[in-house]
């Protein structure tokens, strides 16, 4: 398929496909999946080769959030049946912290819901990021508060935060229609206060919330020009009690072709396979380790995830293998500070249609989170 060719061409230069392309990818049939399966796990391999990098959540403080993302299942006016608890004390979160870097996880991602922190929580969060590095001091540590003011970023570079994650979660056009207590580009601000700050910034996406296919490119390309080391995908959990229960629009083959067309855009980043992988890739998510080069290992924030082991064990069937802590996750030239290189058409492309899935809704697969941090059981790890 020429398509395919020139963008594996288009990927090993790490040149920017024309949005025409990028909506392509995401409009080839059922037929040809291996096919594009393929031709972007030669761009992931080039990069990345066959390695994994294991990612770890930490959940500081759930629920009670005062914002109305209408994905979340802490947002304001939640009826999900989740796990609610204010801030973990830093001994408690190590711990938590202890059991995902045992699992094999190489990053611990620190998340407290709230629309940012407060200079108090900032502190919270700099004890508790010492306390996880004295006890394993190589992990890299994310941490995902919120929006941030000015000096917050630096305050946790100083205290030894490697990362900052805030997602995009969805393009500037339909921002509005999943979110109104902020803006898209509140977050593209907090984004770009992070990589100042000399961290590692993480921004990335939310398929299925009844997006079009030309939205879905459309974020991409944002995040592609915003130049974050990692693009977490995280496809929908419709967790009953939100306004997004009903959102079942997402088939594990049109996964796959967007996690495909992430690959394509943004050949020589972190793409991490996030929350949503269960539920929608199910049976297929070995597959996806072609497109992807890092995963959580284990729960959500508050949701289950499967098991600890039986991520392990599907990496290694698959054929990859867990990335080490003496392995750098980035291509020389990206940590050399070399942004996206390459051009290709920025102009808008015409909107799609809605994607929806012909399959009956799969309810079932969905698990609050009963265990880990903010409970007395074992964590998932």
């Amino acid at each position: 398929m020429d398509l395919l060719n020139t963008l594996v061409e288009k990927g090993l230069r790490r040149e920017l496909p024309t949005r025409e392309e990028a909506l392509a990818v995401l409009a080839t049939s059922d037929d040809d999946l291996l096919e594009v399966v393929a031709a972007a796990g030669k761009v992931r391999r080039q990069w990345f080769g066959r390695r994994v990098k294991l990612n770890y959540l930490v959940n500081l403080k759930s629920g009670l959030c005062p914002e109305d993302c209408s994905y979340c299942s802490q947002r304001l006016g939640s009826k999900a049946e989740i796990l609610k608890y204010t801030w973990l004390k830093p001994d408690e979160a190590s711990r938590a912290a202890a059991a995902g870097v045992a699992g094999g996880a190489k990053r611990v991602c620190l998340v407290a819901s709230g629309r940012g922190p407060t200079d108090r929580d900032v502190d919270r969060v700099s004890q508790t990021i010492e306390a996880i590095k004295e006890q394993n001091e190589d992990v890299e540590i994310c941490a995902c508060l919120g929006l941030l003011s000015d000096g917050q970023a630096e305050r946790l570079r100083a205290a030894g935060a490697d990362a900052y994650n805030h997602n995009l979660n969805t393009s500037e056009g339909t921002y509005g229609d999943i979110t109104t207590t902020h803006t898209f580009a509140d977050r593209v601000d907090t984004v770009r206060r992070a990589q100042t700050a000399g961290l590692s910034a993480c921004s990335g996406l939310i398929a299925g919330m009844g997006e079009s296919d030309a939205d879905l490119v459309d974020v991409v390309f944002s995040l592609r020009e915003l130049d974050p080391d990692s693009v977490p995908v995280n496809f929908l959990i419709p967790f009953e009690g939100t306004p997004l229960a009903k959102e079942w629009n997402l088939t594990p083959q049109h996964c796959l072709r967007i996690l495909a067309m992430t690959r394509f855009v943004c050949p020589d980043v972190e793409v991490r396979l996030s929350g949503g992988r269960e539920v929608h890739l199910r049976s297929m998510q070995p597959l996806a380790l072609h497109l992807v080069n890092s995963i959580f290992l284990g729960d959500y924030l508050t949701s289950e995830g499967q098991e600890g082991r039986a991520d392990l064990e599907m990496i290694a069937d698959a054929g990859f293998e867990v990335e080490g802590a003496d392995t750098t996750t980035l291509p020389e030239h990206r940590r050399e500070g070399c942004g996206p290189c390459g051009s290709g058409d920025s102009g808008q492309s015409a909107p799609a249609e809605p994607v929806t899935n012909t399959g009956a809704p799969r309810t079932d697969l969905v698990a609050v989170r009963r265990r880990g941090a903010g409970t007395d059981l074992a964590p998932n790890a």
